[in-house]
């Protein structure tokens, strides 16, 4: 059985090289596969040099870049093609701890969606100003409340599928980006019936680097969960 760890990266020369160390000690199960969107800070330069010493971690270069929703399922099309048994969703600025991946690896064998989850009992984010907590809490119970999808932290970006998962989700049909495709592909899995469990995680926010969030990212999440529960009443889903 053996895993992949997909992070996507734009301007992460600050954190990956420990990031990279830090996730591929974890388990000799996992290998990594970095999707770099031709980070002009040269972090895909810094991977390929790791490269020359870790059999384990992988370089997807983009052109330019082409955001979350597409890297992911460019990911997500590498690893059933190359038959990894579990698939991981991580990002690469810390915010999301590398300890978690050997909860998530023994809580999948169960389960066919681990969620790490701010918003369940234990889960907590440190380094957020009050708004936008609030903000993100916000967005998961407007989600809960449109599509009756049971999930406490709709937007997290931390999660393990199992490769049957995914192999049940025509992947080219997921629409968006962002936010609104870490809801989107939740609800497409939901209402498929497939085992999920949310985890509690500590999200740390980024200490180095900038955030990519941005008022397109969050609009498109706020009309795209409209459009999700509609298309799904319309069983065009």
């Amino acid at each position: 059985m053996k895993g992949l760890v997909i992070v996507p990266t734009y301007n992460e020369a600050e954190n990956i090289a420990r990031l990279i160390s830090e996730v591929l000690e974890k388990d000799g199960r996992l290998e990594m596969l970095i999707i770099d969107d031709n980070s002009p800070d040269g972090t895909a330069r810094i991977v390929e040099e790791m490269m020359k010493d870790k059999l384990r971690l992988h370089l997807m270069k983009r052109s330019a870049k082409l955001g979350l929703g597409s890297a992911y399922i460019a990911g997500f099309k590498y690893a059933l093609q190359n038959d990894y048994d579990y698939i991981f969703e991580m990002d690469g600025d810390f915010s999301h701890d590398p300890n978690v991946l050997t909860v998530m690896l023994k809580e999948i064998e169960d389960n066919d969606l681990i969620i790490g989850s701010r918003y369940v009992p234990g889960g907590t984010v440190i380094n957020w100003p009050i708004r936008r907590l609030l903000l993100s809490y916000m967005a998961s119970l407007y989600v809960r409340l449109i599509t009756g999808m049971p999930i406490k932290d709709a937007t997290s970006g931390f999660k393990c599928y199992k490769k049957e998962t995914l192999q049940a989700i025509d992947l080219d049909r997921i629409m968006s980006d962002g936010y609104a495709f870490q809801v989107e592909i939740k609800y497409r899995i939901w209402l498929q019936k497939f085992r999920i469990k949310e985890i509690p995680i500590l999200f740390n926010d980024r200490i180095s680097g900038h955030s990519k969030m941005s008022r397109k990212i969050v609009y498109e999440a706020i009309w795209m969960v409209w459009r999700l529960r509609l298309l799904a009443l319309l069983r065009k889903l």
